[in-house]
């Protein structure tokens, strides 16, 4: 079976921009220019009519739970890959924090068969750094390399200990994994539910100081320096990190960074209504920080858009704000959140998908991301234009978790192929 995807708007970063079409063969991409002519074989062609709609690799997020095993009532990895591919995500990378931790061959190998099974999205399954991420010892990560993880994070209980973040970064080097790090002194925001400031001390809610972010920051670039390690920041949000960070990469530390939408969508005022729904770690931060974080972007110092999906039950988001769980879903509403920055002048359209698909991929260091001729045939169809309105309830994602509720949204994806098959066809849900 081959495929054609004509006349679309294709951009793939660095490569192509402009109209153009896609031939797929054998799940592979055969071709990828302004018009093809298929020669007729003794094999089936489908036509897949692109006229008006935007056309690029599929996105790549490096920061997801998909919450299996353990938490099967937040999400699962059938739910979380169902999410991905709607959201125009043919790759995912889930961090280890689940139940029991991924910090083992086994719970390696049950990620990557339920994510098989569910026949969606790639899976890239990312180790625990310590055992059980509790700080205390290196996890085996020579087995979890071997196994298929593409990276190594204690995530949301990052490693306090610097001397054994430093030999995780030694480890991991030789295995040529990167180190993903949650930075968060966690003395620092002890007792915290949203940023530090004057939003906080009004509300009443205890708060995270910016600096409980910036001083682990400085920690890992100090230790990324040493070590030579790869070193991925997770979620920056202070105006401070991003300064850090283009200091780091200014003096050549093998450092890169993320951001989530959230961050540079929202500010602490949103939690002005007590929304559990704006609770997330790192939280919203003010003004001053989402400008700082848009100029990361534009410059280069922020590699990446991640989500950080984070789905929790309803019941679980249903309490009190300083005893509701931290977390909001993303890979449902990052698209048009990013093409945001695009109509405000932020990024330009391939300099904004470059920041979902050949960055990550050059972060992490894998295949895809492009639509080279060779590449797996990863492929998302967007009609640019389109508005639509956030309806928690329609989300495939079993979180609903979001505070974009009932906003109105301009971008959305109507078709995703993963490996030439479509996986997502709006028209069929």
């Amino acid at each position: 079976m081959r495929i054609l995807i004509r006349h679309g708007y294709v951009i793939d970063p660095g490569r192509f921009n402009g109209i153009g079409d896609i031939l797929i063969e054998d799940r592979k991409i055969k071709e990828l220019s302004s018009e093809i002519k298929v020669k007729h074989e003794n094999r089936e062609c489908e036509i897949i009519e692109a006229r008006g709609l935007l056309v690029c690799p599929g996105f790549i997020d490096l920061h997801v739970h998909l919450r299996e095993p353990g938490y099967e009532d937040k999400e699962t990895i059938a739910s979380g890959v169902a999410a991905a591919v709607a959201g125009g995500f043919t790759s995912v990378c889930c961090m280890p924090n689940t139940s029991p931790v991924n910090d083992s061959r086994a719970v390696t190998e049950f990620i990557l068969r339920q994510a098989a099974l569910a026949k969606k999205a790639n899976v890239f399954p990312i180790g625990a750094i310590t055992k059980q991420s509790e700080g205390h010892e290196l996890a085996e990560i020579g087995e979890l390399a071997e196994a298929g993880c593409v990276a190594l994070s204690d995530d949301g209980r990052p490693v306090m200990n610097s001397l054994l973040m430093r030999r995780a970064m030694e480890y991991a080097s030789a295995f040529q994994l990167p180190i993903v790090d949650h930075c968060e002194d966690l003395h620092l925001s002890d007792g915290g539910s949203m940023n530090e400031g004057r939003v906080s001390t009004e509300l009443g809610i205890p708060g995270i100081p910016g600096v409980s972010e910036e001083v682990m920051v400085a920690r890992n670039i100090a230790l990324a320096e040493l070590t030579g390690a790869r070193v991925h920041l997770a979620h920056i949000s202070t105006r401070g990190s991003v300064r850090l960070v283009r200091e780091a990469k200014a003096r050549g530390i093998s450092v890169t960074a993320e951001v989530c939408p959230h961050h540079f969508s929202l500010t602490e005022e949103a939690v002005r209504s007590y929304n559990t729904n704006a609770k997330m770690n790192p939280p919203l931060r003010t003004e001053t920080d989402v400008h700082a974080i848009k100029e990361g972007l534009r410059d280069g110092t922020l590699d990446v858009i991640a989500t950080d999906h984070a789905p929790h039950a309803v019941q679980d988001k249903q309490r009190q704000f300083d005893e509701a769980p931290f977390g909001v879903v993303g890979l449902e509403t990052a698209l048009p959140l990013t093409l945001a920055l695009v109509d405000e002048g932020v990024l330009s359209l391939e300099a904004a998908l470059a920041k979902l698909t050949r960055e990550p991929a050059r972060v992490f260091r894998l295949p895809k991301g492009t639509l080279r001729p060779g590449a797996d045939a990863d492929v998302v169809l967007i009609d640019r234009e389109r508005t639509w309105v956030v309806d928690p309830s329609r989300f495939f994602s079993k979180g609903r978790n979001t505070p974009f509720t009932g906003w109105t949204m301009k971008g959305k994806v109507v078709k995703t192929l993963v490996g030439g098959r479509v996986v997502y066809d709006e028209k069929a849900q």
